[in-house]
């Protein structure tokens, strides 16, 4: 039989093969429940794989593009060092900007660690200076020596450090959101095989009855693989469209969001949980067709 002819015998489907397949019980609801359960839990998965993927590269970018200079000094030739860094990144190419830090900004850096009410003026505080980067970029290496010569106090940190970390964290979250699907899509299988297997079962003295007036196995099964692959796909239409309505409603932040906040589809990405059905429905197909082949077999 051709796939379209595969295709068109599973929608049509046989009137009297499918009196073989119980319309209800435990196994119909176990299908539809599961399937409908781990799509919600697939569009989540997906959702969170993206947010995840997304707001690291986002975070990623953001240190790319920025740097910062500390500015170590006696409290006398702080301020003279502090010019220089400035005069040398005013004459870099691939800076767009540099600021020197005030001392109430360098205060609120620091309060989360030290607490409220830090006399800074008592303190010997390194001076630190923002430094922002254009697309291009900078040489960062000639930029520490330049420094190195007109400022030796001076340090170049291009956020490197942190930059490495999350861009790996990233390709592993990506890469632990599709492990998840296909996860997913196994436990999936696994419970559907389960419930055809129980339904064959339940069904075998009317299995025996059919082969002794000729029905073949191809015939029987063909039954409810048909029956259960559309109870996969209808139940994983209605736990997309719940998953889908629920990642709607989640909170965002715009451009500063965090992680929990950018857990929502973006652009053509809400097309993405629309193959969810159609993957539980080919789970479901080839789940109960592997059931019913080593469930008829055994009855033999």
């Amino acid at each position: 039989m051709t796939p379209p002819a595969r295709i068109a015998a599973l929608v049509m489907g046989d009137p009297q093969a499918d009196r073989v397949v119980p319309p209800t019980g435990w196994p119909a609801r176990l299908t539809v429940f599961t399937a409908g359960a781990m799509a919600f839990l697939a569009v989540f998965a997906l959702a969170l794989s993206l947010a995840a993927g997304r707001v690291a590269d986002i975070w990623a970018d953001a240190l790319a593009r920025t740097a910062t200079i500390r500015v170590s000094a006696p409290t006398d030739e702080l301020a003279l060092q502090t010019r220089a860094v400035l005069e040398v990144l005013g004459q870099t190419p691939g800076v767009a900007s540099a600021r020197a830090l005030t001392a109430e900004e360098q205060r609120d850096l620091l309060e989360p660690w030290f607490g409220d009410g830090l006399p800074l003026d008592d303190l010997p505080i390194p001076q630190l200076v923002e430094v922002t980067a254009t697309d291009e970029g900078y040489d960062a290496e000639g930029l520490r020596q330049r420094l190195t010569a007109e400022a030796p106090g001076a340090v170049l940190d291009d956020h490197g450090r942190w930059r490495r970390p999350l861009v790996a964290a990233a390709s592993r979250l990506r890469l632990m959101g599709w492990a998840a699907l296909l996860l997913i899509l196994g436990a999936t299988a696994a419970m559907i095989a389960l419930a055809a297997g129980s339904a064959l079962a339940a069904n075998e003295q009317v299995i025996r009855t059919l082969r002794l007036v000729g029905a073949k196995d191809g015939y029987i099964a063909q039954a409810f693989i048909r029956r259960f692959t559309l109870r996969a796909l209808g139940g994983a239409v209605i736990g997309m469209a719940l998953g889908m309505a629920a990642v709607a409603l989640m909170p965002g932040a715009g451009a500063g969001e965090g992680f929990l906040t950018g857990i929502r589809f973006r652009g053509f990405e809400w097309f993405l949980p629309l193959a969810i059905p159609a993957l539980a429905a080919l789970v479901g197909y080839l789940a109960t067709r592997a059931a019913a082949r080593d469930t008829l077999r055994g009855m033999r």
